[in-house]
């Protein structure tokens, strides 16, 4: 008789806090399933190797430690014992005493050599990182160099978009980066670090690590990008494929075909400036990558050689005696800023690059500090998700990267020249060198020669940009909804809903819900409509982990009436994220915040300046005829009770609630939703004296 396992889209999530997410049984478990059972000799039955093979002691490597008898006397006894390990695990022991270069990464799935899967890792984006973590290691090694690894994987976004999987996303990175710190300080001899990691969460948790080692010289090697379909769409838009299905808007089978083949190559970050390729291009901003490494195609030579070459810089920073404290500052954190603000980055980098800079020890950026670089940096670039023309990021690296954008930032005399980076030279002369190097003119040749691209074309001057209408990149819109403020990447709401004088106007009565999932499904079922206005509220970081809403940003936007409809949130957005669509809204609902007090039908304006980037909020009553001023819409508001259907998401687990309550006490989202030690002793201790604890 033959038996069937569960599918992964019938079996039935336990209720489990702390460990497997709750979620929704997709279709109910069938009477065969739930008889499934296997027995004691079925699971020892038909062994694939001769396990009665075996031996109970070998003879050890060959030769002798390095050890003298200073060694001996004065060495930890771990120390010692770890050179023990070394040579136990092949090392040769005359080699021994080189210096250790620990690499911490990302990594995932278990790839063979011709690149098959033995065992899928969670995204494309950790799957081909062995091969630079390779390149480095050959790289150490051939510098006399002792190479170590080590990892923790990462999770991707889009797997967990409308899942319980995304109230971990977030939190994650705080967790992954304090992993990260514990394995580099659990190899005491180490000597340097290089981090190796490409998307969402992984890389700013890595670059966390590495900004927290303040007395070892450190580099980031950046993942790269995945290279886009021959015929297909980008991994953005495909997302938005049972969106666009449910609107009679894609073929069942276009939707099939067009799921397959989304991934051109096996590895990288998105093809798009999401928050994976925005911090890339900030880690080499920041002076903590090589010029010229951010974005380039996963799996081709030249991204491979970012890991030799990396090796090379650590090697040399070590010899140097430059170290991470040398290279992350107050002005390289600024560098980034510019940098992010050029490229029309990832609205998700206003979380991790406060988190990079405090553990850095540097000043965390504020609101004010982005408001400022985004009124003097001009949007250069043209990509995905942003455009004018979708350029996939590879076009971006190949057009000549951030060192390209960074010559007219420099022009511009908006860079701190004399930062000093992991090349061991300060930006200015990384920027000297790019200008007149072969790499780059060759590079910027190709583009033409294979894509028929202009390389001016995606990385523009500034006065090409500002002809062909990009905008700065980021507006905090502030009122009676959002007092502590709100974000919108206000140069990636479409043109044409733009007025002449460059500001986006809407009103509408609003449509309100208190779960992400009740939303799209009202999205499928074609109950939203044009000129509506979607407020989703107790997504923030006590309702959700503060999950991201890319599958209704990405259904707004590849909707054939999305651009008329506007999205306001105490979420946040994914990188990809683009449309009248604010996010970040502050105090969050489930604290209190005025938004949590909306209801079906108010009327809510929204008024965003693309190009003086001031943007408003406001609740303006429930009468469209006599609108309210904000102040008396905020005296409405607080007369109100919370709205009956907030509350926290059911199945939020009690690791993301604790995360939750530990980055509120140390600055919250606007600060990096970090965790500040201090402050959270200073929290508890208050607290337990009140308590008379």
């Amino acid at each position: 008789m033959v038996t069937l396992t569960p599918s992964r889209f019938q079996v039935r999530y336990k209720d489990a806090k702390g460990g497997l997410p709750s979620g929704r049984p997709l279709k109910p478990a069938t009477s065969q399933q739930r008889e499934y059972a296997m027995s004691i000799a079925d699971i020892y039955a038909n062994p694939q190797n001769d396990v009665y093979d075996i031996k109970t002691h070998a003879s050890g490597p060959k030769g002798s430690l390095p050890l003298t008898g200073d060694m001996l006397r004065e060495l930890p006894c771990g120390d010692i014992f770890g050179m023990t390990l070394d040579a136990g695990m092949g090392w040769k022991p005359e080699d021994i005493l080189g210096p250790n270069v620990l690499i911490i990464s990302t990594l995932g799935g278990k790839r063979n050599d011709d690149g098959t899967p033995d065992a899928l890792g969670l995204h494309v984006g950790h799957w081909e990182l062995g091969l630079q973590i390779s390149a480095a290691s050959k790289e150490i090694k051939q510098q006399k160099g002792v190479p170590f690894a080590s990892y923790v994987t990462d999770p991707c976004d889009g797997r967990t978009q409308g899942t319980t999987g995304m109230y971990d996303s977030l939190p994650f990175r705080n967790d992954a980066a304090m992993v990260f710190r514990r394995q580099i300080r659990s190899l005491p001899t180490v000597g340097a670090v290089i981090g190796v990691a490409s998307c969402d969460k992984g890389l700013p948790a890595t670059m966390m690590a590495l900004a927290s080692m303040h007395d070892l010289p450190c580099v980031l090697v950046p993942g790269g990008s995945t290279l886009p379909p021959t015929d297909g769409e980008d991994l953005g838009k495909v997302q938005t494929i049972g969106a666009r299905y449910s609107n009679n808007e894609l073929s069942l089978e276009d939707a099939a075909r067009l799921g397959c083949r989304a991934c051109g190559s096996a590895g990288g970050g998105c093809q798009f400036l999401g928050t994976a390729g925005t911090s890339q291009v900030v880690a080499e901003g920041l002076g903590l990558a090589l010029p010229h490494t951010a974005l380039a195609p996963s799996g081709e030579p030249v991204w491979v050689e970012v890991g030799r070459q990396s090796a090379k810089a650590v090697m040399g920073l070590l010899k140097k005696g430059i170290t991470i404290k040398d290279i992350i500052t107050d002005k390289a954190i600024e560098n980034a800023m510019m940098v992010h603000a050029a490229f029309g980055g990832s609205t998700n980098l206003l979380l991790h690059l406060p988190a990079i800079a405090h553990a850095g020890g540097c000043h965390r950026p504020t609101v004010e500090d982005w408001a400022r670089v985004n009124s003097k940096a001009p949007r250069l670039v043209s990509v995905l998700p942003n455009g004018p023309v979708y350029h996939p990021t590879v076009r971006a690296f190949m057009a000549g990267g951030v060192p390209e954008v960074m010559l007219h930032l420099r022009d511009l005399g908006l860079l701190h020249l004399d930062a000093l980076t992991v090349t061991g030279h300060t930006v200015g002369e990384n920027l000297e060198w790019w200008e007149k190097s072969e790499r780059r003119a060759h590079f910027r040749r190709m583009l033409k020669e294979l894509d028929n691209v202009e390389p001016d074309d995606v990385i523009m001057s500034p006065a090409r940009a500002k002809e062909r209408g990009l905008t700065s990149t980021i507006t905090f819109p502030v009122g009676n909804i959002a007092p502590e403020g709100s974000v919108i990447k206000s140069t990636a709401i479409d043109p044409s809903v733009i007025d002449a004088d460059g500001v986006y106007r809407h009103t509408a009565a609003i449509k309100v819900f208190t779960a992400e999932p009740d939303a799209i499904k009202a999205i499928k079922a074609g109950k939203i409509e044009k000129g509506d206005m979607l407020v989703v509220i107790g997504g923030g970081p006590c309702g959700t982990g503060m999950e991201e809403t890319y599958q209704l940003t990405s259904a707004l936007k590849h909707l054939s009436y999305g651009k008329y409809v506007c999205l306001l949130t105490d979420a946040r957005f994914s990188g990809v994220s683009t449309g009248a669509c604010v996010g970040h809204i502050g105090p969050e609902a489930l604290v209190g915040g005025p938004v949590s007090k909306l209801r079906d039908g108010d009327i809510v304006e929204m008024v965003v300046d693309c190009n003086k980037l001031e943007g408003r909020v406001n609740f303006i009553g429930t009468d469209p005829l006599h609108p309210l001023t904000p102040e008396e819409g905020a005296k409405v508001l607080a007369g109100r009770e919370t709205h009956p259907g907030l509350k926290p998401a059911p199945a939020l687990p009690d690791d993301t609630r604790l995360w939750a309550a530990l980055q509120a006490v140390s600055g919250g989202t606007w600060g990096g939703s970090v965790y500040d030690v201090d402050k959270i002793v200073t929290v508890l201790e208050a607290g337990k004296k009140a308590l008379g604890m």
